[in-house]
């Protein structure tokens, strides 16, 4: 009987590392070059990256067993009941597009942006399953998005904010590489990319206030409050940002995942007002509270960054946490209002301009 049970936990154990070792989802390893060079950055020490502060990462086994519980119990309206309404946009109206600055959300953090006539993506994560097997992790709440990448026209840059499944997606990278001009990720994220036959002169890495320019914008990798991972191994191997966009007429802020801290007002201070802000809001625990933050923080860091409109973000696609579905935007939404605060919630795919004062928010979610 003991030796029936050693066999059979080896077997797990060992299709564990043939599946990590294997699968490509998991994505690469930074060269020894590369970790030299990280070297030189205020945010590495001991082999890994690190927040500004302290950041507490590992729960205790009562609060792991309260999380695993969590995902896996049937809980009330933590997915919607249907799913969730798409506007479609077609290939040729982003192609021919050349007007004010605009974005399209497709849930969770990705974002279609198009401003002084190039196209880029934020975070593009169009798979279905934000996990490194589909069985391993929870279905997107809508079945279709605004525009699949086999209709998507050629990219001029996409940004990444960190490598973690749901930002960082290995089949929709995979799609999407030949059709995108440029690719820009804080220090590390590169080393997936490559491992993904992603050209090499195609990825540029930044580290924490570094500033780099790509036609007429600019584009500042700035700090987040969060880590990073894809494997067992893996964690805080690469950093993590939010982005600062700036055009001749435009300045846009996304956050990327952060707890709240103190560098929202840093940005602010250095680069805001915003026009534009995207933050995070959504996939919160009271037993991870400085890696994400509550809808009240979400909007105090948008008073911080001193943005003119702020758009909840991480919600709307993926249960990552326990709490409802609607949640983030319903306690967003409140408190942005005795705050006043303005609000944009627009549906997946419906499209938002920047600088349009005549945008009201409707609550579609209900």
């Amino acid at each position: 009987m003991v030796l029936s049970i050693v066999i059979v936990v080896a077997a797990i154990a060992l299709i564990v590392v043939l599946f990590v070792q294997f699968n490509p989802q998991f994505g690469g390893k930074p060269s020894k070059e590369a970790i030299e060079s990280y070297k030189t950055s205020k945010n590495y020490k001991d082999g890994v990256f690190k927040n500004t502060k302290d950041v507490k990462l590992d729960m205790s086994l009562k609060d792991m067993g309260k999380a695993l519980m969590g995902f896996f119990k049937s809980q009330p309206n933590t997915k919607p009941e249907h799913d969730l309404p798409s506007t479609k946009i077609d290939s040729l109206n982003i192609a021919n597009y050349n007007g004010d600055t605009r974005l399209v959300w497709f849930g969770h953090s990705t974002f279609l942006l198009q401003t002084q006539g190039k196209t880029i993506l934020i975070d593009p994560m169009l798979s279905s399953v934000p996990a490194p097997h589909p069985t391993l992790g929870s279905k997107r709440f809508s079945e279709e998005l605004p525009i699949t990448i086999e209709q998507l026209p050629k990219i001029d840059a996409v940004l990444i904010s960190h490598d973690h499944y749901d930002h960082l997606d290995y089949e929709s990278i995979k799609a999407l590489k030949d059709k995108v001009g440029h690719f820009y990720m804080p220090l590390g994220v590169g080393a997936h990319l490559l491992e993904w036959k992603v050209d090499k002169n195609k990825i540029t890495e930044l580290d924490w206030w570094e500033e780099t320019t790509f036609n007429d914008l600019k584009f500042v990798c700035t700090p987040a409050q969060h880590f990073s991972g894809r494997g067992l191994s893996d964690r805080a191997k690469t950093l993590w940002s939010s982005w600062v966009i700036q055009s001749k007429n435009d300045n846009i802020f996304f956050s990327g995942d952060s707890g709240y801290a103190d560098h929202f007002k840093e940005i602010g201070e250095k680069y805001g007002p915003f026009d534009f802000a995207m933050i995070e809001c959504g996939q919160y625990n009271e037993m991870w509270p400085d890696i994400h933050m509550f809808p009240e923080e979400t909007v105090q860091a948008g008073l911080d960054v001193n943005a003119k409109k702020v758009m909840p973000i991480h919600w709307g696609a993926f249960k990552l946490a326990m709490h409802t579905w609607t949640d983030p935007v319903e306690r967003f939404t409140a408190t942005a209002k005795t705050k006043k605060l303005t609000v944009v919630t627009p549906k997946i795919g419906e499209e938002i301009y920047v600088k349009d004062s005549s945008y009201t928010t409707k609550k579609w979610w209900k």
